[in-house]
């Protein structure tokens, strides 16, 4: 049994990362303060005429700065607009109002109990990891639902709910680029390289969404495997050395953004279990409501070919799905166990859901701006074209020469967060290196996966880091990035690695990575 008090030379080394890490300011000041540094950065940059050019493209890209009359202009009349597209603040916001009823009504809770109430305490490490992994086809939401359900699991099954909760999110985030089911990603990522293969004289196998898709099971599984064993060998040991507590606590500013509920008593009484089976047969019927919206001829959720792939209101509608399936199980089994007895209660556990995210909110309007000015500056695409043009001109030509590509890719990762953006910069310099290479397209993408995912979950950068860190300070007040760093820093090394090696195996075994796609140029 791991005590508290005892620690190892791997805490040590990890404790000194999250001292170092923790004298990072809070994300407030942390923003402002990066803010500050990128418009001086981007007006110098600017004036002294900084341009990258990327590959297939007629103009360059010229880095514009924010203290000019185009910056400021451009600071003024898009204000508002920064703030309000911030991708995840709509996100987090609506599935919170869902998250609030089915947790008000006391269906997670029960859920939660049902489902594990039998299960093997050793195996639920794997199948947090086995979920996140695969939960990019839930897009970005799987980083905001599955961590505090993961927490509230552990809980249940007498295990240390932070380590469901960190667990849940490195599987979801480090693993983001990887999926058992074909995603919205893969036809994103898909589009984004068969535009490239366009200019090439040699084309290679065409790209389709599904080229990379038995390379996906495949690092799914192993991933799976290095999560649950990290989860369980390395992370949750760790957290009882640190003596870290098991059960949530007011934050000083009654924040409950994030905040999930323990769950000890895994006995329910016959009204729960009433109230279980009538939320189940709602959420089949809603689920086969959305069905009915998606396969019928003409049904709404099909693209105007009557398809789903490349885009599809299907592949936008993950949130509404999300919603969906949440709320209305949720308010099935709130009017039946009696937890509901009124609708008036309905917007209330929605309230409570979200009326404490005031913190966030103010976050995300300084986030907002931050990602705004990298950009509209321009400077995001000059680092990662910079970076492309070092690496190509090292002259690798053989396996070196990929993973250097994947090392890049984590490197710019941590500034350029969003795998499309990044890919579309990248794609368009490596895609036709690669293929003079004698590289696939469809391999050098598989390739960008990797770095595209593994280090995201260390960034500050990263929206959901914050939200995530929001959720651990229900355990820990006093916790900062330092603490998400040294406790997702074996996850991302481990996953990295894991990733690398399957790559090299299929790549020297000659494994399709999809159908019809090979690594090789034929």
């Amino acid at each position: 049994m791991t005590t508290p008090g005892t620690t190892t030379r791997t805490d040590r080394l990890l404790g000194g990362i999250e001292r170092v890490g923790n004298r990072i300011p809070e994300p407030f000041v942390l923003f402002v303060g990066l803010f500050t540094v990128l418009a001086v950065v981007s007006t110098g940059m600017a004036m002294a005429g900084v341009q990258a050019q990327i590959e297939g493209t007629e103009e360059p890209t010229v880095v514009r700065g924010f203290f000019t009359v185009e910056g400021l202009r451009w600071f003024a009349t898009t204000l508002v607009d920064n703030f309000v597209g911030f991708p995840p603040l709509g996100t987090v916001v609506v599935i919170l109002l869902a998250v609030g009823i089915a947790q008000s009504s006391g269906l997670l809770s029960t859920l939660i109990k049902r489902t594990f109430a039998g299960a093997p305490s050793w195996a639920l490490p794997y199948a947090v990891a086995l979920v996140g992994t695969i939960g990019s086809v839930m897009a970005d939401s799987v980083m905001i639902v599955l961590p505090p359900l993961a927490a509230m699991v552990f809980a249940a099954a007498g295990r240390h709910p932070v380590a469901g909760l960190l667990g849940a999110f490195a599987a979801a985030g480090a693993g983001y680029s990887t999926s058992m089911v074909v995603t919205s990603l893969d036809a994103l990522f898909a589009g984004i390289t068969s535009a490239v293969t366009e200019s090439l004289p040699d084309p290679g196998t065409p790209v389709t969404p599904v080229s990379n898709w038995y390379f996906n099971i495949a690092s799914s599984l192993v991933l799976t495997v290095v999560c649950g064993l990290l989860i369980t060998k390395v992370l949750e040991p760790r957290l009882a050395r640190l003596g870290v507590p098991r059960h949530q606590t007011e934050s000083e500013d009654g924040d409950t953004l994030g905040a999930v509920e323990d769950v000890d008593d895994l006995t329910i009484d016959a009204t729960a279990r009433r109230g279980l089976r009538l939320a189940g047969l709602a959420a089949l019927v809603t689920a086969a409501a959305l069905v009915l919206l998606t396969v019928l001829p003409g049904a709404p959720l099909r693209n105007e070919t009557g398809g789903y792939l490349p885009e599809s209101p299907l592949l936008d509608a993950v949130v509404f799905i999300v919603v969906a399936m949440l709320a209305v199980p949720g308010l099935v089994y709130g009017f039946t166990t009696g937890t509901f007895t009124s609708i008036k209660d309905v917007p209330r556990a929605m309230a409570d859901a979200v009326k404490d995210m005031s913190s966030f909110i103010v976050l995300a309007f300084v986030l907002g701006q931050f990602i705004a000015l990298f950009n509209w500056s321009g400077v995001g695409t000059w680092l990662a074209v910079t970076g492309a043009s070092a690496l190509s001109s090292l002259s690798f030509t053989g396996f070196g020469a990929v993973l250097a590509f994947i090392l890049l890719c984590s490197l710019l990762n941590l500034f350029i967060v969003s795998g499309s953006s990044m890919w579309t910069i990248m794609g368009a310099v490596f895609v036709p290196l690669f293929a003079l290479l004698g590289y696939e397209p469809g391999f050098t993408q598989a390739a960008f996966r990797i770095g595209d995912s593994a280090t995201q979950i260390l960034t500050p950068l990263n929206p959901y880091l914050v939200i995530v860190l929001a959720m651990l300070r229900r355990y820990e007040p006093g916790a900062g990035f330092g603490t998400l760093i040294s406790r997702f820093l074996p996850f991302t090394v481990c996953f990295w690695l894991a990733w690398a090696v399957v790559l090299t195996v299929w790549f020297h075994a000659g494994l399709p990575f999809g159908p019809g796609q090979y690594a090789r140029l034929e």
